[in-house]
């Protein structure tokens, strides 16, 4: 359960963007002890999600694509921001039919994380799916380029192992389903 206690005093709010997918806020704000921060950056995103997505034979589904921030394209777990109104399964199993055109299958919540408490105000869902089939095509996004992928466990955890997944948000629920997967 986390913790409200030493909670800061908001004393000034100013919003500085307000996008559908990010609001940047600058907040002057008093901690416990009574100093005062006078410039606290505050990230807002809507919840994401992300889906470990098994298919019936043991694949791993993945998609790959292009992150403009750090100019690199790599592998990664299925994901996407939950829109209003919308469960985190039922954004999840959006995303993942969106995305690959996969459906189907077990899911199971698998871990909630934050990409960063500190100034971010998102959390992060991942699901896991298991036994999900190819049941439509993808529809992607007008802005959206991936491209779908099956890849063997042992695939994703050389990826993994190897620094070749740099999205921490996939990593850590990767790292927990292999850590798991190893008994």
């Amino acid at each position: 359960m986390m913790e409200r206690e030493n909670r800061w005093k908001i004393l000034e709010s100013t919003y500085i963007s307000r996008r559908p997918w990010m609001t940047a806020r600058l907040d002057k704000v008093m901690l416990p002890d009574g100093r005062v921060n006078p410039e606290y950056w505050v990230l807002e995103f809507p919840d994401w999600v992300n889906v470990i997505a098994i298919t019936a034979t043991g694949e791993m589904v993945m998609v790959r694509q292009y992150r403009h921030a750090l100019g690199i394209t790599e592998y990664e777990l299925c994901a996407g921001v939950m829109e209003e109104g919308e469960t985190p399964l039922q954004a999840a199993r959006r995303e993942l039919l969106e995305e690959t055109g996969f459906g189907g299958g077990e899911w199971t919540e698998y871990m909630t994380i934050c990409a960063n408490p500190s100034n971010h105000t998102n959390l992060a869902h991942t699901f896991l799916a298991v036994g999900v089939k190819r049941v439509g095509e993808q529809h992607l996004d007008e802005t959206e380029e991936l491209t779908c992928h099956l890849l063997l466990p042992e695939e994703v955890f050389a990826l993994l192992r190897n620094g070749e997944i740099y999205q921490a948000l996939m990593a850590a629920p990767l790292w927990k389903y292999f850590y798991e997967m190893k008994d």
